[in-house]
């Protein structure tokens, strides 16, 4: 019998990738993780893009999911450097009229804004965020008999509705607008069969951890994720472009932290058809357009309560915003599109004294290459006057090149794939197990896996267990 130089290798080092590794080396594994690009972190990157003493977030940016992830609150990360900045309030949502609804920590605070809708908003919410702890295993993993299902019916009973369904509950134009805002991170349609899903959690996560950045950037949750797993013994090398199998180590079992596109590139001749056929059908959704800006100072936002948090929406009234999704989803762009805008250094500096930087993006069609960026300014301009005279420099990058820098972004989609209802439990196939390929010893822990998209490292989680039960 052929000497196994490694038991496990995991191939992309995005926070799925990174968690499986973790997971699979803490088990007693031996570990290789090989990544493409010089630098590890998949979606987890920061660099000056723009002026030389700007860092900015290059893909993630605000990590509720991070914070009310299960798997990251057992990893000693703090130890490896890792810290993070809060804002005073969690996320902000501007209207014309020059108000602004907010996401506080505390939700009788976030209730009390909303008026007349409080009472409606605390119903939605609160349960989610006083029972997180209870069903986020739940809720965030494959389909499997709850452990908790009384608690996971009742949050079902809305997760599984449409975001415009659940708008339904509220009068005012501000918790309209604000549901709106938080809805339409599914990237899709508000008018989906459970497009609210994401909406209440990320809602309740903002409650019970916050919506912070990490200091430093994005790059400092996977520095140290990378770090703690060299320290338990695991290895990685960098510029490991995988194009086949054949350039791998022998090994017991290969891990991709790739999306359905990548993975039939690489291994579709080890799967029989019909599972090829299932890949091949994986769907993705609108891209994204993204800009960042070096700020001659800060964002001079209309509404003063979103110069106090780090993630502004933008983008109006609830019908304003379930119009950009549609469009984008159909096909088409839209002038003036749900623009989610982060001003990561007003509570962590990124930017020489007096600057700062900002972080924005839009839907469009997937694989776009229309240029977004007048059209994206538009919408800041709106709603924080003189925006664009503080605009020292900007980089933008349209659909392709998001999917260019990371593959995993197909046609710009950043969840790794639409997370409708029928992908939302059933991604990359329909099966109890969805990270076990068709071909022996090949698993898939990409956001193309339960629980989808978000720095929260679950996939890869749920993948190495696989692992572990089929090979350990």
């Amino acid at each position: 019998m052929a000497t196994t130089d490694y038991d496990v290798i995991v191939v992309g080092s995005g926070p799925n990738g990174l968690a499986a590794a973790i997971t699979l080396q803490r088990s007693g594994a031996r570990v290789l993780m090989v990544e493409s690009r010089p630098q590890i972190g998949g979606g987890m990157r920061t660099s000056e893009v723009t002026l030389p003493g700007f860092l900015h977030d290059i893909c993630s940016a605000v990590h509720p999911m991070a914070m009310g992830s299960p798997f990251f609150a057992r990893l000693p990360l703090e130890q490896f450097g890792l810290r993070f900045a809060w804002s005073e309030y969690e996320a902000a949502h501007p209207l014309d009229n020059g108000k602004a609804a907010v996401l506080a920590r505390s939700i009788q605070d976030t209730a009390l804004g909303l008026g007349a809708d409080g009472g409606a908003y605390t119903q939605l919410i609160k349960p989610v965020a006083d029972h997180w702890n209870e069903i986020a295993s739940d809720a965030l993993g494959p389909f499997s008999f709850p452990g908790h299902p009384l608690l996971m019916a009742r949050f079902g009973w809305n997760a599984l509705r449409s975001a415009s369904m659940v708008a339904k509950r509220f009068v005012t134009p501000e918790a309209r607008a604000l549901w709106a805002g938080m809805a339409a991170h599914s990237i899709q349609p508000l008018t989906n069969i459970a497009s609210a899903a994401i909406g209440m959690v990320l809602s309740a996560a903002g409650h019970r951890f916050g919506w912070p950045v990490p200091v430093g950037g994005s790059q400092a949750i996977g520095n140290a994720l990378a770090a703690y797993f060299r320290q338990l013994g695991g290895e990685i090398q960098t510029g490991f472009h995988v194009t086949s199998l054949e350039q791998l180590p022998s090994h017991k079992a290969v891990v991709f932290d790739l999306t359905p596109k990548q993975l039939l590139q690489i291994a579709g001749d080890r799967f029989p058809a019909g599972y090829r056929r299932q890949l091949e059908k994986y769907r993705y959704g609108p891209g994204v357009f993204k800009i960042d800006f070096a700020l001659d100072g800060p964002v001079p936002f209309t509404a003063p309560e979103c110069r106090k948090a780090i993630t502004v929406h933008l983008g109006g009234t609830f019908e304003e915003i379930a119009l950009s999704e549609q469009l984008a989803a159909s096909g088409k762009h839209s002038e003036a599109p749900f623009v989610l805008f982060s001003q990561q250094s007003i509570a962590d500096k990124r930017a020489p004294d007096g600057k700062h930087t900002g972080w924005a993006y839009c839907h469009v069609p997937n694989g776009s290459t229309k240029d977004m960026t007048e059209i994206i300014e538009k919408q800041i301009e709106r709603f924080a006057p003189g925006f664009r005279d503080l605009i020292l420099a900007r980089h933008t990058m349209n659909a392709v090149e998001m999917e260019n820098y990371n593959p995993n972004y197909v046609g710009g989609d950043i969840n790794g794939g639409i997370s409708d209802l029928g992908q939302l439990y059933t991604r990359p196939t329909l099966s109890l197990t969805p990270y076990r390929t068709a071909a022996t010893g090949i698993y898939i822990c990409s956001s193309a896996t339960p629980p989808g998209g978000g720095v929260h490292g679950l996939c890869g989680y749920h993948a190495a267990n696989v692992v572990l039960k089929d090979i350990f």
